[in-house]
């Protein structure tokens, strides 16, 4: 599939889009949660193709031996990509279920994905304003929500606390999806605002979910985001010292089983 992965949200829009389905509750939960379901059970499409980053386990990563670790710390090694460039990047995701399709882009280039999962707590806030102020370079932060009262707002509230919690940081903060544009330009589905949202007063028309946005389009967004602040130069002598420090540790793999 072109676009895997995909949340099963974001296959309901397509659909929707497609006009294969009507735009309902029903539809979502009773056609394409179950179909998908019954079509991941019988192998007609891979499993990894659907993602869903709202479930996880903990475990500490243990090794069988020594040579084991060796090996698996040189196949992941990596230069922090942000060391040598001029600024810095974030990118902020108000739904914790996209973030398996955003983080492949901001996995490719070691930037920090998020998740604010609505509202963040002070806690989150105060450890990430922490992070941007200790790094002393420009801090180019980019927003993904829905748009509607909340999704609105939550960029606003967060944006205001990291400037409180790092008042001399430079910061840069842009929320670039979703907009009224981005709606106009790629016809997104909408779905009724609730007008249950405290926030809703003076909000005008129907409400767009990020995920409505298509998945190849966003990681587009995301990677643009990202490559328009990387220097080139800098990023080729990184990835010229990573090679070189990966084989120095792969050399240590036959050393250890002596």
């Amino acid at each position: 599939m072109e676009d895997a992965p995909m949340t099963v949200r974001q296959v309901f829009y397509r659909l929707v889009s497609s006009g294969v389905i009507a735009k309902t509750e029903g539809e979502y939960k009773s056609t394409v949660v179950r179909l998908l379901g019954d079509m991941r059970r019988n192998g007609e499409i891979e499993f990894d193709w659907i993602a869903d980053n709202t479930r996880w386990m903990r475990k500490p990563r243990t090794y069988s031996s020594l040579e084991s670790m060796l090996k698996r710390t040189a196949e992941a090694y990596r230069r922090s990509v942000w060391d040598n460039q001029e600024c810095y990047v974030e990118i902020w995701l108000e739904k914790d279920a996209l973030a398996g399709v955003l983080y492949e882009e901001t996995g490719a280039w070691d930037v920090p994905l998020m998740v604010t999962r609505g509202y963040p707590s002070l806690t989150f806030l105060h450890g990430a304003a922490a992070e941007i102020a200790e790094l002393d370079k420009p801090a180019y932060l980019y927003y993904f929500g829905d748009y509607d009262p909340s999704g609105l707002d939550i960029p606003r509230k967060v944006e205001s606390d990291l400037r409180e919690f790092a008042p001399y940081a430079d910061i840069e903060f842009e929320r670039v999806a979703v907009t009224r544009e981005q709606i106009v330009e790629m016809n997104l589905p909408t779905r009724p605002t609730k007008r249950t949202d405290s926030r809703a007063k003076g909000f005008i028309g129907e409400s767009v979910e990020v995920d409505a946005i298509p998945p190849k389009v966003l990681r587009q967004i995301v990677s643009d985001c990202i490559t328009q602040h990387i220097d080139n130069d800098a990023y080729s002598v990184l990835l010229k010292a990573e090679e070189g420090e990966r084989a120095t540790l792969m050399s240590l793999i036959g050393n250890s089983a002596m």
